[in-house]
């Protein structure tokens, strides 16, 4: 057994070590620290003319990007092995592989104690610029190797494949993000996927980051906004550590970032998205973006970028359908089977909530809310009256003319015949649909729609509201005319 004690000495150079082996025999070692000092100064000396040298050599973005970060980490003056440090193991890798030779040279050069250099990746706050003479010991210079950043992964537990409803409108979005998400290779890449606000392209990317994690459980996954995205590459580099907010961005298996569109005309940010990008393809990562329109309709993006957001596939999401937004409500409601909502209900909120089915889920669990703290019975006028806000905002702004063009065209029926007098039932029962669905989609009041439909009086069109009404319970034909008129109205 070794026993080791070490003595220090304040206010001296002398650094003593007594050594006690199992027989009790004791050597002791007086080592000069000021030596040591010396030579880690000729070491830092030597490393500034060689940096003063590359920087010239290989332009000021190369240098900034890969031989400004380096660190000098440990000598040992009985072999000439000189250890230098990166802020990644990608960055260490990077420079192996295209600098070893040419700092080896200057090296020696200018240091001609060093004959072998090494590279290594030191993640967190690093102490470094040790100096190792003789056996081995270390002196500590006090500089520190600035923090690595690392992306915490924010991921929405309820975001998942299972809790997606697919419909037409998503369908291709939904098979694509599954295909990205799983083991085996994908067959595109990047994955852009557009849509307007609250159509389901963020639940999308957190359900890819969920998948991927089950399947690959050690897969470096990174998802943020970019708005984050810019606001961490600024930090970074007022911090001086743009290039270790690079290096963790490239070594991600999968890299997600949303509302991309944010990013256009910030030609510093769009460089390093598009580096980012270049790298992650290239070495057979996984890349996935979001925006509220397709490439080609980002207004200041670079053409080097818009290129590489083109060449995977592009995914578009269009607004949902009622029947799609009708699914998304009975899905919700059947995970609280003990809360009663009507089918009425569900319909009113489905057709009136066509814009976000971000607000449609929103409006649904206010309802929900406010009827458990009441405990009043949720019905359509409580939905009108505890949504108006949102039902207003909703409402696209169908005019009564836009109705009766639409149903004339679905009928074939002339334009007229929505004010004529003719009481045939090929022309009536059309202009009966006109008149509900103007009440349905406008907020105009009976007397505004009868004066629209040749200035027929109020109660004509009540009629005509409640006659289409119990048509549609009994007819499937009627039914399926109106959800037809519904549709095109709506999109």
């Amino acid at each position: 057994m070794l026993v080791v004690e070490r003595i220090e000495r304040s206010g001296t150079n002398l650094s003593i070590e007594a050594k006690t082996d199992g027989a009790g025999a004791t050597s002791v070692e007086i080592r000069n620290s000021e030596a040591q000092d010396d030579v880690a100064a000729q070491l830092a000396d030597a490393w500034q003319t060689i940096c003063s040298g590359l920087r010239r050599d290989l332009g000021a973005q190369i240098y900034g990007q890969w031989i400004k970060p380096i660190k000098l980490a440990r000598f040992d003056s009985d072999n000439g092995d000189l250890q230098l440090v990166l802020p990644s193991e990608f960055a260490a890798n990077w420079v192996r592989e295209r600098y070893a030779e040419r700092l080896t040279l200057a090296w020696k050069g200018h240091f001609s104690d060093v004959k072998n250099i090494s590279f290594a990746a030191k993640a967190g706050a690093a102490r470094i610029a040790q100096v190792k003479k003789g056996n081995g010991a270390a002196i500590d210079q006090g500089i520190t190797a600035p923090q690595t950043g690392k992306f915490q992964l924010d991921l929405d537990p309820r975001m998942t494949f299972e809790e997606f409803i697919a419909g037409h409108s998503n369908i291709l979005a939904q098979n694509a993000a599954q295909r990205m998400a799983a083991a085996e290779k994908p067959l595109f890449n990047p994955l852009y996927l557009q849509s307007s606000t609250g159509q389901g392209k963020t639940h999308l990317m957190h359900a890819i980051g969920h998948a991927y994690r089950a399947e690959c459980p050690a897969a470096r996954v990174i998802y943020m906004s970019a708005e984050r995205f810019m606001i961490e590459f600024v930090s970074a580099m007022r911090r001086n550590e743009a290039m270790e907010f690079k290096a963790a961005l490239r070594e991600a298996d999968l890299l997600m970032i949303d509302d991309i569109q944010f990013i256009v005309g910030k030609n510093s940010t769009q460089e390093e998205f598009l580096h980012t990008v270049d790298s992650l393809i290239s070495r057979g990562k996984r890349v996935v973006v979001a925006a509220d329109r397709p490439p080609q309709a980002l207004d200041g993006v670079d053409q080097r970028l818009l290129s590489r957001l083109s060449m995977g596939l592009v995914a578009d999401i269009q607004s949902a359908g009622l029947e799609l937004r009708r699914d998304i409500l009975h899905h919700r409601l059947a995970s609280m089977p003990h809360q009663q909502v009507s089918e009425d209900v569900v319909e009113f909120l489905a057709r009136t909530i066509s814009r976000n089915l971000r607000e449609l889920e929103g409006g649904l669990n206010k309802l929900l809310a406010y009827a458990q703290l009441t405990g009043r019975a949720i019905t359509k006028e409580l939905a009108e009256e505890q949504l108006s806000d949102i039902l207003s905002a909703c409402r696209r702004r169908i005019t009564i003319d836009e109705i009766q063009r639409t149903v004339c065209e679905y009928y074939r029926l002339d334009r007229n015949e929505m004010s004529s007098k003719r009481r045939a039932r090929a022309v009536a029962r059309p202009r009966q649909v006109a008149m509900y669905l103007a009440k349905v989609m406008t907020p105009r009041s009976y007397p505004e729609i009868g004066r629209k439909f040749g200035g027929r009086d109020h109660s004509t069109v009540i009629h005509a509201v409640k006659l289409v009404e119990q048509l549609r319970g009994e007819d499937t034909e009627m039914d399926n005319d109106v959800r037809m008129l519904l549709r095109q109205l709506e999109s």
